[in-house]
């Protein structure tokens, strides 16, 4: 099975969301935290994007909490993780 990843940070609102749509789905995750600018190029050269959360469900790049949310509302999430 591929690896659940979040990239996120400390204190970011939109990261500790994710964690509990992804906490009430039973989802297990990886935490990944930014802490260095070597962490931001990693984010920047996997998905293109400066901010976080950038999530990662079973090897798919799915985005930030917004696209994670809208996968759950469409059944898209239970899709990717079949």
């Amino acid at each position: 099975m591929k690896k659940n990843i979040i990239y996120c940070s400390d204190g970011c609102p939109f990261c500790q969301a994710a964690y509990k749509l992804l906490e009430n789905e039973g989802i297990a995750f990886q935490k990944k935290y930014i802490k260095n600018q070597n962490d931001w190029d990693e984010v920047m050269e996997k998905t293109g994007k400066s901010t976080v959360p950038q999530i990662f469900l079973n090897g798919k790049y799915i985005g930030g909490f917004d696209d994670l949310s809208e996968a759950q509302f469409s059944g898209e999430l239970a899709e990717i993780l079949k």
